[in-house]
């Protein structure tokens, strides 16, 4: 799936993932955006409270794979092990932050 699409189809929908922690405690978190970066795609979770709502503004981040033979499939998730590789993540994810808020700048310039 390009980018791109990836980025549409998160626009459209409000999408949330349940996460069950090594501790056994279950998470439901937002999903923010899925990332490329050199090469291979990453997904960045906001992790919500039981009433819906994230009060830190801590995000996570992990790698990300869909099967492309079977759409249907659950895409698969893993932890980011690598500090690089982490950070690179974290530096994609602040440029994402930068382009959506010129991107929400522009706009309310073109409404005025």
């Amino acid at each position: 799936m390009s980018e791109n699409l990836k980025k549409e189809k998160l626009e459209k929908e409000e999408m949330t993932v349940d996460l069950e922690l090594d501790d056994g405690t279950k998470v439901t978190c937002a999903v923010v955006t899925i990332l490329t970066v050199a090469g291979k795609d990453y997904i960045a979770l906001l992790p919500l409270s039981e009433n819906g709502d994230n009060t830190d503004g801590e995000v996570w981040f992990y790698r990300y794979s869909e099967n492309p033979n079977d759409p249907n499939e659950e895409p698969e998730l893993g932890y980011i092990e690598d500090d690089e590789e982490y950070e690179a993540v974290a530096d994609a994810f602040d440029e994402f932050l930068d382009a959506a808020e010129f991107d929400e700048l522009v706009e309310e310039e073109d409404e005025n």
